[in-house]
Parts: C-alpha cells; sequence; structure tokens
C-alpha cells in the first residue's frame, strides 16, 4: 500500500520541475542496503544516504535538479520493513554546490524540512561565479531555500545527529550527519572517496580545512563507522587517517612555499604530491587550487 509519503515523492516528481529536454534521459540510479532501513543511492551526481522509517524518509543530499525524477522514484520505491512509510519529509544539504542541492526545490514544494548550516543557505540566495571557470550559478527561490538552519549541532528526535565542520573543509557550510544506531556517517565533500578533492576557495573551503575537517571526522565516527563520501565508494576510519597524514604534508609543503614567496604555479612544477600521485591521479589542478585556497587564509592581503 503507498503510504503519503512514498506519494508525495511521486507527486513532486511529476510536478513539473521544468527539466530541460536535454536532460530527459533516465540516469542510470544504484540502490544499496547499508543497513536496516538505511540505503545508498548513487548516480544522481553525488553519494545519496536514505533512511526510511515508520515516522518519515531523511535524505542526506539530493543529487543533481535534472536527476530529481528518477531520484524521487528510487526513494519511493525503497523498502520499509516492518512499517510503512508515512511520515515527514527530512533533506539535509551538506553543502550548497548543484550536486547536493537538486531536490530542494521539488521537496520544498512538497514541505519537507531542509536541514543545512547557515553559510550554505546564505550561499543559496545569492548569484555565484566562480573564478575557476566562469561557471555561473543562480540564487535559488525561497521555496527551494533551507528552511531550518543551524550554526554548531543538532539532532533528530529519532537520535539522528548533525553536526557543522567548521573547518572549511570543502565550503565554509559543510556538515556531517550521523546514524548512531546504524554507525554510519555520511560527510559530504568534506572526505573524498576517489581521486582528488576540488577546494572550493571562492566560498571558502582551503586545504588546511581539508586536514582540519578530516580530523574532526575522526573525532566523530570510530573504528567500526562506515563513513559515506559524497564522491566514491564507503571510506573507513583508517581510510580517513591516511588522508589526514597525505592532506597534512601537502598542507606542510605548500605552507613552505608560501612563507617563501612562492606561487600556485611554482606550487604546481615542485610536485609536492608527487609520491601519492600513483593512487590518486595527476595532483596538478589540486596543488593550484589548493595554493591558492592559502591565499584567504593565511595571506588575507594577496
Amino acid at each position: 500500500m503507498w503510504s503519503s509519503t512514498r506519494r508525495t515523492f511521486l507527486q513532486a516528481a511529476a510536478a513539473g520541475l521544468a527539466i530541460p529536454r536535454v536532460f530527459a534521459q533516465t540516469p542510470k540510479l544504484t540502490t544499496t542496503k547499508l543497513d536496516d532501513n538505511i540505503y545508498l543511492l548513487g548516480g544522481a551526481g553525488c553519494n545519496i544516504v536514505a533512511q526510511t522509517t515508520k515516522d518519515g524518509v531523511v535524505l542526506v543530499d539530493g543529487g543533481l535538479a535534472q536527476n530529481a525524477p528518477a531520484l524521487a522514484q528510487a526513494i519511493a520505491k525503497l523498502p520499509n520493513e516492518p512499517n510503512p512509510i508515512n511520515g515527514h519529509l527530512t533533506l539535509f544539504n551538506t553543502h550548497w554546490h548543484p550536486e547536493q542541492t537538486g531536490l530542494n526545490e521539488s521537496l520544498g514544494k512538497a514541505g519537507a524540512t531542509i536541514i543545512a548550516h547557515e553559510n550554505t543557505r546564505l550561499w543559496l540566495t545569492q548569484n555565484i561565479t566562480w573564478p575557476y571557470d566562469g561557471r555561473k550559478f543562480n540564487k535559488f527561490p525561497k521555496i527551494a531555500q533551507p528552511n531550518k538552519t543551524f550554526y554548531d549541532k543538532g539532532a533528530l528526535d529519532s537520535g539522528v545527529r548533525y553536526g557543522y565542520i567548521s573547518d572549511a573543509a570543502h565550503t565554509d557550510g559543510d556538515l556531517y550527519v550521523y546514524f548512531p544506531q546504524q554507525n554510519i556517517l555520511a560527510v559530504g565533500d568534506a572526505a573524498y572517496g576517489q581521486g582528488w578533492p576540488f577546494v572550493d576557495y571562492w566560498t571558502g573551503g582551503w586545504i588546511g580545512g581539508i586536514v582540519g575537517g578530516l580530523q574532526r571526522i575522526q573525532s566523530v565516527a570510530n573504528q567500526d563507522t562506515r563513513i559515506v563520501p559524497a564522491q566514491g565508494p564507503l571510506l573507513g576510519f583508517s581510510d580517513i587517517t591516511a588522508q589526514v597524514d597525505m592532506y597534512g604534508a601537502i598542507f606542510d609543503r605548500l605552507n613552505q612555499m608560501l612563507n617563501k614567496g612562492r606561487g600556485p604555479a611554482e606550487a604546481v612544477a615542485a610536485k609536492p604530491a608527487k609520491e601519492f600521485e600513483a593512487k590518486m591521479g595527476d595532483s596538478d589542478e589540486f596543488i593550484r587550487q589548493a595554493f591558492k585556497s592559502l591565499w584567504a587564509y593565511q595571506s588575507p592581503d594577496a
């Protein structure tokens, strides 16, 4: 029997999201059961964690907007034993990027609670143009903006906890969502499961924040925690520890070059991440962006 929440997802998917024809093809979504009533949805633009309970659905991130109809269908079909879903919709935005916020408008119209750090809401209320590639992002309409924001940490009535990753690992609005009963921690792009991370220094991210954010993840997690990044496979505590060591070494090297008056091109030429490239791939673009991110935090007058 279809519950009200399942019908809401399908109605939101069919509500006329003005998806361009070029995006009309259905994405290939995957669904993986992580634990009782917790699923990992892939293929919509980022990893999405969905928890289904008798009280409703909790989502961590929403994929790209063009994938919202297919994603809503996939969520509506998730199994939920032993009770039918008939409650409320809750959506977390781990930060403001389009891979995380594509469900905001449809679920906002459906009356969902959209939770984000206040900085994420503020970014979504203005037009943004990236200096990296000139890409433009239009501000969100009010209905699509987060309607419940916080500054430090919070919890749902179900016991799900969330908190601010104030180190600015990826943006200055990063958050984590922790499911304590299942020991699953969703961290958005504060940790990467594959390849080098994107350092969005235009909206607050920086290389030092990558290190600090990973250490913060360590403080929330334990040796048995399954950690869900926005991109790539699940991570374990040992993976986070290895990333702390790697990015810590890179940060120290870049900081030394900055203090010697070097610039981004010189940092790239110095190959400060060379020993990690066999596993991580070419590091040039990451090093360029990471070095530029230092200017805002270490040399604000640069």
